[in-house]
């Protein structure tokens, strides 16, 4: 499975370790939520809300430079605007591997 690279981050926080330690911090937080929070939804079948939790996720999830994911998670996004949960797993297996 693919695995998060910091390389990204450590641009953004250019040599700021504390800034970087909070950010990846606030990902971490903010994927455990958000990891919580998609499997709900898909048992509601609140596709429409869901994907756009999908949405907002791939956005971070590239900055992990993580490509293969990043296109699972698009591709993720456009199933639930269909209402097709087809990659569902693979996307949470994604999250979890990132948290």
């Amino acid at each position: 499975m693919e695995q998060p690279n910091l390389n990204y981050i450590d641009e953004i926080a250019d040599g700021d370790i504390e800034f970087k330690d909070e950010l990846i911090q606030t990902l971490i937080n903010e994927f455990e939520q958000e990891n919580k929070k998609i499997r709900s939804l898909i048992k509601n079948k609140n596709y429409l809300e869901a994907s756009q939790l999908v949405h907002k996720i791939k956005h971070k999830i590239s900055l992990l430079n993580m490509e293969n994911s990043d296109y699972i998670a698009k591709e993720f996004e456009n199933n639930l605007k269909q209402e097709k949960e087809e990659l569902n797993l693979e996307f949470t297996s994604i999250l979890d591997n990132i948290v």
